[in-house]
């Protein structure tokens, strides 16, 4: 990732969350537990699905894709943001921070796209439940996927084409604990209002348009299932309350960014903690939680090494 000669910034200074040192140790045990408990719930639930037959449907193997991309999320930023609650001067380099807005993009545009993917193939199982086989197939499956993926990476691209190129010449402190697009942006020696805009526009559309999808989809499923009144319907909506639940706090720090990006109050910085540290928590808590088949196949795959252990 190079820059321009312009830039003479090599690094960036983190801010970090608070200066206090109570607070950063107090900071330490408590996100070292969420980020721990993260990537493992997340681990657990691709083991459990690949494990289990039973759990071989589409619902489940574009969740433990979900589970693949929050446990990328967990990783891009907190493993830094841990390690510095023991650092005086945190700093990040140049292309470091890049790699960061990268990530971060990718990882955020693809779950947004994969949420909606795993929305229609609610909508598909409730509304049509006789052609689901037919239309839920292996190679949808794989296209939702790879889609997801294509149009996280482009989403980032499209911003890391113009941030990578602005003249940084001064100021370098990054009020966050990770390189946080708009914050980076500000810094740029050069009038940023049309790169903002860019960046609103471009993060906006994304967002919004697949929460609109999504609102549809579930609204719609909703209605489909209160015209109903069987056991089946009763797990459906159960089902679908871990979904809407996933989809409200996924999207609610997410659009307030996107309304406001440039705008920042104090609890921003707290949100970014939610947005990027506890958001891939909700996967495992909220699905394995609710979920009967995840917590079934959970205690048999326990009670098959219980039994091993045994022998």
């Amino acid at each position: 990732m190079a820059h321009t000669n312009e830039s003479v910034v090599s690094e960036f200074v983190l801010l970090g969350l608070s200066n206090s040192r109570e607070l950063q140790l107090f900071f330490f045990a408590l996100f070292s537990i969420v980020y721990v408990t993260s990537v493992l719930g997340n681990i657990m639930i691709i083991v459990i699905i690949s494990s289990d037959s039973h759990l071989n449907s589409p619902m489940y193997f574009l969740l433990s894709n979900l589970s693949f991309i929050d446990i990328c999320q967990s990783n891009f930023a907190t493993p830094k943001m841990l390690v510095d609650f023991f650092i005086e001067h945190k700093t990040i380099s140049f292309d470091g921070c890049m790699a960061q807005i990268f990530l971060l993009h990718s990882f955020v545009g693809s779950e947004m796209m994969l949420l909606v993917a795993m929305a229609y193939d609610r909508f598909i199982a409730i509304c049509k439940p006789l052609h689901y086989s037919t239309i839920m197939n292996r190679r949808l499956c794989i296209n939702f996927v790879l889609i997801s993926w294509a149009v996280g990476i482009l989403h980032s691209v499209s911003h890391l084409a113009f941030t990578v190129d602005l003249p940084f010449c001064g100021p370098n402190e990054v009020d966050s604990f990770f390189c946080d697009l708009p914050l980076v942006i500000e810094l740029a020696c050069m009038d940023t209002y049309e790169m903002e805009i860019m960046t609103l526009t471009n993060s906006g559309l994304i967002s919004l348009s697949c929460f609109l999808a999504l609102i549809i989809s579930y609204a719609i499923i909703l209605i489909t299932v209160r015209r109903r009144s069987s056991s089946g319907s009763v797990k459906a909506l159960s089902t679908l309350t871990a979904h809407i639940t996933v989809v409200i706090l996924f999207f609610g720090p997410c659009i307030y960014f996107y309304i406001w990006p440039f705008s920042r109050l104090s609890v921003d910085k707290f949100l970014s903690v939610f947005y990027t540290v506890c958001t891939p928590l909700l996967n495992p808590i909220i699905y394995s939680l609710r979920n009967e088949d995840v917590k079934s196949a959970m205690q048999k795959l326990r009670n098959r090494h219980v039994n091993s252990w045994k022998i």
